[in-house]
């Protein structure tokens, strides 16, 4: 935390809930639904493994939570929320009458009263809850910060009930993306973004109020490394879209690519210079190719399509 510090960097840890947790199922199967022993997950995707409903399963996370604020001064603590499966908790007789104990009607609402028993518990120890834009999905307390990933809706819907935002879409910051339409990008997922796609990012939607705009904090760019076999394919990866990033995020909504390409031609010197192994402009070198390999590509319209769906009950609300 002292070297963070000292350069003026907050770092915000997460405890993932109630998905994404199969390493903490491993180690503790009684948090789990079906209570029955697992592996920690050995692949990247969505497990359809989740936390159960009973109070000693939020005691376990609160305590953990509480672990987490002795290490970490950070103001925000994030909880996760992303890519929460809801079959188990369809299947599960004992969820089910958790459900009927609790009021709640739906499979949707366990996840918001799962989320809103941490936030409860951070509001009181004065932090506040940093969680992917699902847990727009349900109620939260005033002071809940959302990350916008699914796209800018999240981002939208956020600020415009109240709550602060740090608009991070995958549709224009995931580093982790393809960064063309080449077969010899290294292992491609999703959408292709360029450099000159990621510099065109805004993080203040135009569809905000100047008012409602005062919530977003800013942007973040993610780049998820979990298809990245060495620090060197990260570096290809993240530079230098992650300079486009920079400076969009710190200079004025006013932007010239042109006039920022011609600046970051210089830059690349010093990016060599300190042995940052970046993507070339004309394409992946010998090294970076993984020609072969499916991953996961996809178009903007099968993006949008899917997003579009996922969101749906973010633009309800």
């Amino acid at each position: 935390m002292a070297y963070a510090a000292e350069r003026f960097i907050t770092v915000v840890p997460e405890i993932e809930t109630p998905g994404h947790v199969q390493a903490a199922l491993a180690a503790y199967p009684e948090l789990g639904v079906t209570g029955e022993q697992v592996q920690v997950w050995p692949r990247w995707g969505i497990n359809k493994n989740v936390l159960n409903t009973e109070e000693s399963t939020v005691t376990f996370f609160t305590n953990v939570l509480d672990e987490v604020l002795d290490l970490f001064p950070s103001t925000f603590i994030g909880v996760g929320g992303d890519e929460c499966p809801r079959d188990q908790w369809v299947a599960d007789p004992r969820t089910q009458e958790r459900m009927e104990e609790l009021d709640i009607a739906h499979e949707a609402d366990v996840q918001t009263w799962f989320t809103r028993r941490l936030d409860d518990h951070l509001t009181k120890a004065g932090r506040r809850l940093f969680g992917w834009d699902e847990i727009l999905e349900g109620d939260l307390a005033p002071g809940a910060t959302v990350a916008s990933w699914r796209g800018m809706a999240g981002a939208v819907a956020a600020a415009k009930r109240g709550h602060d935002v740090v608009a991070c879409p995958d549709d224009r910051v995931y580093l982790d993306y393809r960064q063309s339409e080449s077969l010899e990008e290294p292992i491609p997922v999703s959408i292709p973004l360029t450099v000159e796609d990621v510099y065109a990012f805004e993080p203040v939607p135009s569809e905000l109020s100047p008012e409602e705009a005062k919530h977003i904090l800013g942007g973040q760019a993610n780049i998820w490394t979990e298809h990245m076999d060495s620090p060197r394919t990260v570096d290809y990866l993240a530079f230098p879209r992650l300079c486009a990033v920079a400076e969009a995020l710190w200079g004025p909504a006013e932007r010239d690519f042109a006039e920022f390409s011609a600046r970051l031609d210089q830059h690349l010197s010093r990016l060599d210079a300190v042995g940052v192994e970046y993507r070339h402009a004309d394409g992946p070198k010998p090294w970076q190719k993984r020609p072969g390999i499916p991953g996961r590509p996809a178009s903007r319209e099968e993006r949008a399509a899917h997003i579009a769906e996922l969101v749906e009950n973010i633009t309800a609300s």
